[in-house]
């Protein structure tokens, strides 16, 4: 089938190139003429595991085009999905030029049966919109669907989470669209579940604050073990073998980040605002959120007395493991909190120091991890990647200035800290080694 892309960012390269695997003939469209040069020579313009080999793979099979306009997309594909960005307004409320001016130009250009799927996360409403945009600015009587098909894939996990979903979602008001979504989808083994186009759109911000408030929930614990002196790991363990909650996202840290947990706590707050529907619990899961990172540099600040003139090592700058997307990265928000505090940094992460360097080019960044904590009064973990649970915690000391961490992912080997007597602070444990 051929269906056409509209938007080549995290979730419009993916849906593509794992739609072109599953056999199908995609055209993705951007207007970003530096990003479509490297695309149409297979290199991905983020870091994404598997995405580079996929690319270069479908470009060679000629199932994969590009071009950087969207009229070519209304030509090209029965189904038009568009992944374009809806980037935060204040107080959350989502943008939506982008999609109204693809609406727009999508009716201009529309000749013959096409269904359009809003695939970016969208408010509720928005297919309404999108329909009767498209209503007002056709210029002929050519007949057309839309639907809603949220994404629900992980930034480092995206291919995997494309390929082999848990569900798939389609919001849709006519057969023929259940249908035509039904057949790009016909080779994924997962259930369907089809729905209005309302519940679909709806489902994705529920989805995503569930996760979230499921996160600020672990770490609020964290902060009522770190008072009584429990364990948060041995507490969500004990809370995640119920079936009913599951282990799932019960992972204390330094906050949530990312492109999508933010937004979409917002923007369901936003919605739920304009519906005269109290947001107060939702909006309550950002604020902790937010106050999880501010709990974090107290304690730094306590441990450390004064920060000026401090060296403090950071590991990890992306906002999660296997992604180099720096939006709402904690480590991010971490750096310009000890900056102004007078601290001087020494970064390191295995592939977002690249884009750190256009934020903050008076970093220094490191060659690896021990070359991050050379001279340093304290490390501080940020971001979990498999390298830094690896690292030999002999070889830091060895290299520290003063033999001090603090964990904000829980991810390094306390007992070999306790041996080495570093002194380490976790999140929602008592901390170990000497005072």
């Amino acid at each position: 089938m051929k269906v056409s892309v509209i938007g080549s960012g995290h979730v419009g390269l993916v849906t593509g190139v794992c739609f072109a695997e599953k056999g199908h003939e995609i055209l993705c469209v951007d207007h970003d003429t530096e990003k479509l040069a490297k695309l149409k020579k297979g290199e991905s313009p983020f870091y994404e595991p598997g995405m580079n080999e996929l690319l270069q793979k479908h470009l060679a099979s000629k199932r994969l085009q590009f071009s950087n306009r969207t009229e070519d997309a209304v030509e090209y594909g029965q189904a038009i999905f568009i992944c374009v960005g809806t980037p935060s307004t204040a107080r959350g409320k989502a943008d939506m030029t982008f999609v109204e001016k693809v609406a727009q130009t999508i009716a201009e250009n529309l000749k013959e049966y096409r269904l359009v799927i809003e695939k970016s996360t969208v408010p509720i409403k928005t297919g309404e919109r999108i329909k009767r945009t498209i209503a007002r600015y056709a210029k002929g009587d050519a007949q057309f669907d839309v639907a809603s098909n949220p994404e629900f894939l992980r930034e480092g996990s995206a291919i995997e989470d494309t390929l082999k979903p848990d569900r798939v979602v389609v919001g849709v008001d006519s057969a023929k669209a259940e249908s035509l979504l039904r057949e790009v989808y016909a080779g994924f083994n997962c259930p369907i579940v089809v729905t209005s186009v309302g519940s679909a759109e709806l489902i994705k911000h529920a989805s995503n604050s569930f996760l979230a408030l499921k996160i600020t929930f672990a770490n609020w614990l964290a902060r009522l073990c770190e008072a009584s002196g429990a364990d948060v790991e041995q507490v969500v363990h004990g809370m995640g073998l119920d079936h009913r909650i599951g282990k799932h996202f019960l992972n204390a840290g330094i906050g949530y980040g990312g492109s999508c947990f933010p937004k979409d706590v917002d923007a369901l707050a936003h919605i739920a605002e304009e519906l005269r529907v109290d947001a107060s619990m939702i909006r309550g899961i950002s604020d902790m959120n937010k106050g999880q990172l501010q709990a974090f540099y107290d304690k730094i600040e306590k441990e450390l007395w004064v920060l000026t003139d401090k060296t403090i090592a950071i590991w990890g700058l992306a906002f999660k493991p296997n992604t180099d997307d720096l939006r709402e990265a904690p480590a991010l928000r971490l750096i310009e909190m000890l900056k102004k505090a007078g601290a001087k940094i020494r970064a390191h992460d295995p592939v977002a120091m690249p884009n750190t360097r256009k934020l903050h080019p008076d970093l220094y960044f490191a060659k690896d991890a021990i070359d991050a904590a050379h001279g340093a009064d304290a490390l501080v973990v940020c971001t979990e990647w498999p390298q830094y649970r690896e690292t030999d915690l002999a070889k830091v000391k060895a290299v520290l200035r003063v033999p001090i961490i603090f964990d904000g992912r829980n991810c390094l080997d306390r007992k070999r800290a306790a041996e080495l007597n570093m002194r380490l602070f976790g999140i929602g444990k008592s901390a170990v080694g000497p005072a």
